[in-house]
């Protein structure tokens, strides 16, 4: 509910794509920088544990698919700001 109030008040204002586009920006930027950590984390862990590779990669695949589904979330989110006029 809250949510649908905010979009329509910035919804078609210049400020309203700036915010978007920047929002979008940040969204993008902050899941490459999660992602990244999950892969230095895994490497880490693997130079470590050679043995538990397998289990370290599948672990990093799932965690990395979350995060790339909340990042989505977040650009689908800054694209209705755009799309809601």
């Amino acid at each position: 509910m809250l949510l649908s109030v905010v979009l329509q008040a910035v919804a078609g204002s210049v400020l309203g794509y700036v915010g978007a586009a920047i929002g979008a920006g940040i969204v993008a930027l902050a899941a490459a920088i999660g992602i990244g950590k999950i892969g230095k984390a895994a490497m880490e862990g693997i130079a470590r544990q050679p043995e538990a590779a397998g289990n370290i990669r599948t672990s990093m695949i799932i965690i990395g698919a979350l995060v790339e589904g909340v990042c989505l979330f977040g650009v689908i989110v800054c694209l209705l700001v755009v799309l809601l006029k």
